[in-house]
């Protein structure tokens, strides 16, 4: 008699972009599924993101007029990694997530477009960040949901992923779930896909594989506890980049909202609380956590104008801080100084060093280069802003259909991985995230691990 309680051809447990996307993929291929999910409603770290993807060569593109293909973004992965990531996974990334933004939008009826005005940045070198524009993550997650019911997907929510049933070895049986009312359930599958967060909630991860941030504040998901991971890893499979993950520097304090990087990339700057700048804003956008903590205080201060804040109004984070007055507002260079509470003649050298650098055409004072950019003028806007880590990039080592490895390469028989249980393509630290990789890396991942569960559940 079986151990179970009841079995499925393939069980996804999580209900994130990733594990959405890889339960749609596997009913798409003809297969049976359970999708499992420890909240109730579904959230995650999606549900806390920008709901932004990159993708090169879409649809979307083209009929914005954007030239794009997978050997650019292949080319932009390798130059921001140094050349430091897996190959093979970057290059399924490269050419996997095009036909995944068009299968969302084309089959799944998902409502992505091209954000035209999420420029060129931070190691992209087209216009691809694609999103539902004038939405969050959080609205992608219940629309994700909703197409899971209309497919006839069958969910299984509050359910918390305890336990892997291991009947051979590598080979996952089933898994075991725990209720919230203590009670426990075990399910059986041909094929399992582990769609969990990452650990970036889990300190004793976080000072073990990056102990730079062991006392970093997260802003994230408080279920980012790694148990994918985990459990993965004792069925046999190998862990790789795991000191991999996305910082930001511009969380606005004391609101917890991100203050999105259009305001920068369109013209602002930082200064710390001594009104100096400190950094190349528009270097990395995930490494910028790092000179942010190291500032007095911890925090700095993101200036830009009324003008930016307008360009940047349709990003619902922007909306957010403009409702709760989170920017402290001025219409001179004094009263910004005097609202700051810097010194005026060091808040005046700052603002005008880029002015003069862009004037000149050379870098500025921290190497920020300006172009056809204006850097803040009056009236100003100043948002206090501290960092904070987002979310790892380590995890199981997969190939490039989302199977789950083992240290000598072997594949295990029948578990398949993506979103914050596998490794990424972001390098083995935070300076090889591109903006949106980790959205793209999930809902590509997601898609060939459904593929590839159906497949193998279907002999």
């Amino acid at each position: 008699m079986s151990r179970f309680d009841y079995a499925l051809p393939v069980i996804v447990v999580g209900g994130g972009a990733c594990g959405a996307v890889a339960a749609l993929a596997a009913r798409a291929a003809g297969a049976e599924v359970l999708l499992v999910e420890r909240d109730d409603p579904p959230r995650g770290s999606t549900a806390m993101s920008q709901g932004l993807i990159c993708a090169a060569g879409t649809k979307a593109q083209q009929a914005h007029g954007v030239e794009d293909s997978a050997e650019i973004f292949y080319a932009d992965i390798l130059a921001k990694t140094r050349g430091q990531t897996d190959m093979r996974l970057a290059y399924a990334i490269a050419h996997q997530s095009a036909p995944t933004i068009d299968w969302l939008t084309l089959q799944q009826d998902l409502p992505f477009d091209l954000d035209t005005r999420f420029r060129p940045a931070y190691g992209h070198t087209r216009t691809r960040v694609h999103g539902w524009i004038g939405r969050s993550g959080e609205d992608l997650v219940q629309l994700l949901h909703r197409r899971l019911a209309d497919r006839g997907v069958d969910m299984l929510t509050g359910a918390c992923l305890t336990d892997i049933v291991e009947d051979r070895p590598g080979h996952a049986a089933g898994i075991t779930v725990l209720r919230p009312d203590g009670t426990r359930e075990d399910i059986g599958c041909d094929a399992l896909v582990l769609a969990t967060c990452g650990f970036a909630a889990n300190r004793a991860m976080v000072s073990r594989y990056m102990p730079e941030l062991a006392g970093a504040a997260h802003h994230g998901h408080e279920g980012n506890v790694g148990v994918g991971i985990k459990l993965g890893a004792r069925l046999g499979g190998a862990l790789s980049d795991m000191g991999s993950y996305q910082g930001y520097g511009m969380l606005a304090d004391p609101h917890g909202i991100v203050l999105p990087p259009g305001h920068i990339v369109e013209g602002g700057l930082l200064v710390n609380a001594a009104g100096v700048r400190f950094v190349n804003e528009v270097e990395d956008i995930a490494g910028m956590i790092h000179p942010v903590l190291a500032q007095p205080g911890g925090f700095a201060w993101a200036i830009y104008d009324a003008d930016i804040e307008a360009r940047c109004a349709y990003m619902p984070e922007t909306q957010q801080l403009m409702a709760l007055k989170a920017a402290r507002a001025a219409d001179s260079l004094e009263s910004l100084a005097a609202l700051l509470d810097i010194d005026q003649d060091t808040l005046a050298t700052s603002l005008a060093d880029p002015q003069r650098a862009r004037v000149a055409g050379h870098p500025d004072q921290v190497g920020r280069r300006w172009g056809e950019d204006r850097p803040p003028s009056p009236p100003y806007r100043a948002v206090k802003v501290r960092g904070a880590l987002f979310h790892t990039q380590g995890g199981l080592q997969i190939d490039e259909q989302a199977q789950v490895l083992r240290a000598d390469g072997s594949r295990l028989p029948n578990l398949f991985a993506g979103g914050g249980a596998a490794r990424g393509v972001s390098g083995p630290s935070f300076w090889g995230y591109l903006p949106a990789m980790g959205l793209c890396a999930a809902v590509t991942f997601g898609r060939l691990a459904g593929e590839s569960a159906a497949r193998l559940a279907q002999g």
